[in-house]
């Protein structure tokens, strides 16, 4: 599977997640996925991820990462962590706000500690993936951050191939992230891109509800 970037202009956004997975899922198709397994990243990108799921007739994990936070701009990601495994930071973005990484590590236990929650509140069936695809799925990347503290994740299970497909992306993420996956699927990657939720008519948070019914449905395929 070559390393490899879409590009789709024939839209501007989506209804909804649910939508914006339909239309991902065309994407992918000719990947030529083995055995795939689908990751939603938590909150988010699961109802995205439900539909490539059911689309391929795939199961449907969970995937979580937390940002690292900037002070007093928490929305900003300065890096991202998950619940096992070393956290990841965008150095020059640290350095900017005058900051190192040790001034980060109360903020990191922090989000350490909720992705073990979370990781909990959504666990489902294990899944082996040797021989297998992953595929990890957002509703979209701004930062970037926390989809790649996810891929890192998954690479240490040893996926066959290991891909990320998103509904819309900055195009610098994009290009930032194609050394961490295998393949790297985005549809949209409008230039003045500014936030994910733009793209989007209805961008409702996700609830923990919405993703537990998720996965009652579409968790236990193998």
């Amino acid at each position: 599977m070559p390393r490899t970037r879409f590009r789709h202009s024939g839209a501007t956004g989506y209804d909804d997640r649910a939508h914006a997975g339909q239309v991902l899922v065309g994407h992918l198709h000719g990947l030529d996925l083995v055995d795939p397994v689908v990751f939603g990243l938590a909150r988010g990108g699961v109802p995205v991820a439900a539909e490539v799921a059911r689309e391929l007739g795939a199961p449907l994990r969970v995937c979580v990462a937390r940002k690292i936070g900037a002070p007093e701009q928490p929305e900003l990601a300065l890096g991202a962590v998950t619940a096992h495994g070393p956290p990841g930071y965008d150095h020059r973005l640290v350095r900017s706000f005058g900051l190192d990484i040790d001034d980060l590590a109360a903020a990191c236990e922090r989000e350490r500690a909720e992705a073990a929650r979370r990781e909990r509140l959504y666990h489902g069936e294990p899944v082996e993936l040797a021989g297998r695809d992953a595929v990890l799925v957002d509703d979209g990347l701004a930062t970037g951050a926390t989809a790649r503290a996810a891929l890192r994740m998954l690479a240490e299970a040893g996926p066959r191939h290991l891909v990320l497909a998103v509904p819309v992306g900055s195009p610098e993420s994009v290009r930032a992230l194609l050394g961490e996956a295998d393949a790297v699927v985005c549809v949209l990657q409008p230039v003045g891109f500014a936030a994910v939720g733009q793209f989007y008519r209805d961008f409702a948070a996700t609830t923990d509800e919405e993703i537990n019914a998720l996965l009652a449905e579409l968790g236990e395929q193998r």
